[in-house]
């Protein structure tokens, strides 16, 4: 019998360990979603998401640095997604061996050590097609080659320095293999899988950001329907019994429902993705003057929390580390 059962995992970082409580909002509930390239100095805004940026794998120390050694509330803890121009990808996938993340991750480790790095684990990013696996010819997913390349991909990431793997692909047993494999090279680390993840019209932001659109066709072979409570729910439960130590819904706000689900099931801490549309809605919504910005983040995250959710990955969390420390 495999043994799967590995608890200290999802403790043993103190940042971790906070996500095991239900209390009140804090830095450590807060991921902050950081987008890295291959140009060592660039700095360059996404039109979509006014106020997030594309940072060169060099630059990234010197920008979250102020968010780091803020006094009282400051950033705990990135999610860290590679960036690729179309020429450096291939049909495979293969050129995630050259993701600047893994050029940022040893600079980020030394610059800040208690920094908790989650790392994005997907093909997307990485390939021709934009697809988050492996195909066969006609265009289809090829499970077992999807399998293996992402759990190699999780193996060389975890290698390189990431504190938190976080498979986004939601390709089937891609948790199992990538447990395995990083027990295989005696790596025990958290796994925290994007495990309820719906296709959704909430990503458009990101995918100009992340540069990774598919070229054909779309996601719903993989991604979760809308109206999937119930795969939703067995996602999580799945991905749990393969060795995940955190699961996510994706995206946060149309599925409130989905996170008190996750809450009431699953005996792990449960991680909401306020995604890039829901960003963007609200940003121009308070720039209209249409609402309150502080108002609607805070009623936002209120919401994800009182439903379940104790990780909040969003790209508010400048914003909301300043109004932490007003309020402190």
């Amino acid at each position: 019998m495999e043994y799967k059962h590995y608890f200290h995992n999802s403790y043993r970082n103190p940042v971790c360990r906070s996500w095991h409580s239900t209390a009140t909002l804090k830095d450590t509930n807060l991921v902050f979603p950081v987008f890295i390239t291959n140009e060592a100095g660039e700095k360059t805004e996404i039109t979509s998401m006014p106020g997030n940026f594309r940072y060169g794998y060099e630059r990234i120390v010197e920008e979250l640095r102020p968010l780091v050694e803020k006094k009282g509330a400051h950033l705990q803890a990135v999610m860290l997604f590679g960036v690729m121009k179309d020429e450096e990808k291939d049909r495979k996938g293969l050129s995630f061996a050259k993701s600047p993340v893994l050029k940022a991750l040893p600079l980020l480790k030394t610059a800040f050590p208690s920094l908790l790095l989650c790392v994005d684990i997907c093909l997307c990013a990485y390939t021709t097609h934009g697809h988050c696996g492996a195909l066969f010819k006609d265009g289809s997913i090829n499970l077992k080659k999807s399998q293996k390349r992402i759990s190699d991909m999780a193996l060389l990431f975890a290698q390189i320095g990431a504190d938190v793997i976080c498979p986004s692909d939601m390709m089937d047993g891609r948790i199992y293999y990538i447990k395995q494999k990083l027990i295989s090279q005696e790596l025990h680390m958290p796994i925290m899988s994007y495990s309820t993840k719906f296709q959704s019209g909430f990503y458009g932001p990101f995918r100009d950001a992340a540069q990774s659109a598919p070229s054909f066709g779309d996601r719903a072979a993989y991604q979760l329907p809308p109206s999937g409570r119930e795969l939703g729910i067995r996602a999580a439960l799945r991905d749990v019994e393969e060795g995940a130590d955190f699961v996510m819904v994706k995206p946060a706000m149309p599925y409130l429902d989905l996170i008190r689900d996750l809450k009431n099931t699953v005996n792990v801490p449960i991680a909401c993705y306020h995604v890039s549309g829901e960003f963007a809605m609200i940003y121009h919504a308070a720039k209209a003057g249409a609402l309150d910005l502080k108002r609607a983040v805070l009623e936002s995250i209120t919401g994800f929390m009182r439903a379940g959710a104790t990780v909040i990955i969003t790209y508010f969390t400048p914003q909301l580390l300043d109004w932490l420390n007003e309020n402190n």
